[in-house]
């Protein structure tokens, strides 16, 4: 079976801008509805997928977090291309800890991390995660039962460079909240089972923003883009972005 791969996509609204970014072994469906909810209350979004994301598993172990930081760069240039000078970001999960990477990095509005990730201590659930994705992603491809089991385990074998890639990313860019001063809201679901959700209230309480927020949704799951709350989620980022010092 043929697997249609997910695009990159910009959504043209007004001239307030947001870059979306998507979760680790996701792509952006994560964001998707997120962007349209923002499109028409005026906002220019764009997502980016990270190399190997949304490909088959072989090609994400291949790529680095070293190049995701650069696809994250890549579509903040590009929205800056189209013309938008200001640029808030939200990612979930991973694009979590890249939009907090940006927000100290380059000149951004403001930050929404969404169940980010900031001790890896998680390396078990990342690895379950990832092997859960595997497994789907090579039933999809209509491969039988045995032929999954063993493709799986030879991917777990060879994905230990990327995990310790990713344990640096995230412990980088927990060493460096503190330099964070753009306006931030932090989102934490009370349900995630993937991240230690305790990373949460590290970054509110150790970002050094003088406009910061932070709010748990009780009934929501990591993917928290995509759960029960999602209206909710869209709302709220959507006063945040308001409440802004937007020149435009």
């Amino acid at each position: 079976m043929k697997i249609k791969e997910p695009k990159a996509f910009t959504f043209k609204s007004g001239e307030r801008a947001a870059l979306l970014l998507h979760g680790f072994t996701g792509h952006t469906a994560d964001v998707r509805m997120l962007g349209r909810y923002l499109e028409n209350q005026g906002y220019t979004c764009h997502a980016p997928i990270y190399r190997g994301h949304g490909k088959p598993p072989e090609e994400l172990i291949e790529a680095t977090p070293e190049q995701w930081w650069q696809d994250v760069k890549d579509a903040y240039n590009h929205l800056k291309d189209l013309g938008h000078e200001e640029i808030a970001v939200v990612g979930l999960s991973l694009g979590g800890v890249l939009g907090l990477k940006l927000a100290y990095s380059e000149k951004v509005k403001g930050v929404i991390p969404m169940c980010a990730p900031m001790f890896f201590d998680n390396e078990t659930e990342l690895t379950k995660g990832f092997q859960t994705f595997a497994k789907e992603y090579k039933e999809l491809e209509g491969k039988n039962h045995d032929t999954i089991e063993e493709e799986v385990a030879n991917l777990l074998d060879e994905s230990d460079s990327m995990f310790d890639q990713l344990g640096n990313l995230i412990n980088d860019v927990k060493s460096n909240v503190d330099t964070i001063y753009t306006p931030a809201f932090i989102v934490q679901a009370k349900k995630d089972q993937m991240i230690n959700t305790s990373s949460a209230t590290y970054i509110y309480k150790n970002i050094e923003s003088d406009v910061k927020d932070i709010k748990w949704y009780e009934e929501s799951g990591h993917v928290i883009t995509l759960d029960k709350e999602k209206e909710q989620l869209h709302e709220d980022i959507y006063n945040f972005l308001e409440s802004l010092d937007w020149e435009k």
